[in-house]
């Protein structure tokens, strides 16, 4: 079932599939709600899934920087303040996600975000921890961008500014698959480039400076009670499996699991696998019928 809220003035759309506890599945950048298909009709005869677009993607309008917070970019502060320009952060996506949540008058749930998805997972736990009862990372990682990533975004959003979002897209979501999957399904990428065309520029940049000015969310998987699952691909590129292996021990309760053969998008390249783990967390989670 799709639905919408309104959230700061802006249209936000998510879908309702299945009964029971409910799962929030968060995709990832240049993705939108469709990219959990495999995974919704494999576990809505499990859960309560919630999938929605974010701001920016699919049919969700994108979020707008306050007047509030141009008022407060543009005071004048002492020259040791460092102040970052006004702009939407990881966080202001985990509060439409609290919101959307209130909607929907869910007060407890698992969280399950794909990259980006995952870095919004993260903020949510940490500032609303209370409505959680276990999160997942798929293809994603507490730290925060390194200079050399943080350089490569910065080149991201100059080529976005030349060139547009669907020409960056294009060139980028290839790089997210493991070579023998591309080889043998390349439809599936050109299903996924064609839906990138959606996008606009101003999105894709917004999404890009939120993802660069993350902080580290390390003490996030140190210091929470809650089961935390991590899903790696082995030849992920975007996040290496040694920056993974440093932080699946870090939780008191922990569940990882490493794909062979899989890049980025191991709900792709391998859904039954992904399903099963999906599936199996969120039972030992307490989340089962």
């Amino acid at each position: 079932m799709q639905k919408s809220f309104l959230y700061q003035d802006k249209n936000i759309f998510y879908r309702i599939e299945g009964k029971g506890k409910p799962v929030v599945l968060i995709h990832g950048f240049g993705e939108d709600n469709h990219i959990w298909d495999a995974q919704i009709n494999f576990l809505k005869e499990h859960c309560l899934l919630i999938v929605p677009d974010l701001p920016g993607s699919g049919q969700s309008e994108m979020l707008q920087v306050s007047s509030y917070q141009l008022q407060v970019a543009s005071c004048q502060l002492p020259e040791t303040d460092n102040l970052q320009p006004a702009t939407i952060s990881i966080d202001d996506y985990a509060d439409c996600i609290k919101a959307l949540l209130e909607h929907e008058n869910i007060s407890s749930c698992i969280i399950l975000g794909h990259s980006m998805g995952g870095y919004i997972t993260l903020a949510f736990a940490e500032k609303y921890s209370n409505l959680l009862s276990g999160f997942g990372l798929i293809h994603s990682t507490a730290f925060a961008d390194n200079e050399e990533k943080k350089a490569n975004r910065l080149k991201g959003i100059e080529m976005m500014e030349e060139y547009g979002a669907y020409a960056f897209l294009k060139n980028m979501i290839p790089n997210l698959f493991f070579k023998k999957f591309k080889e043998a399904n390349p439809e599936k990428i050109a299903s996924l480039i064609e839906s990138a065309k959606q996008f606009t520029k101003k999105t894709c940049q917004q999404y890009y400076k939120a993802m660069m000015n993350r902080p580290d969310r390390i003490a996030i998987l140190k210091n929470s009670r809650l089961p935390i699952l991590f899903i790696i691909g082995k030849e992920d590129v975007a996040v290496p499996l040694n920056d993974s292996m440093q932080q699946v021990s870090l939780p008191q309760c922990s569940y990882f699991h490493i794909l062979e053969n899989v890049g980025h998008m191991g709900m792709l390249e391998v859904t039954d696998e992904v399903n099963k783990f999906l599936l199996s967390f969120i039972k030992e989670s307490g989340y089962h019928n």
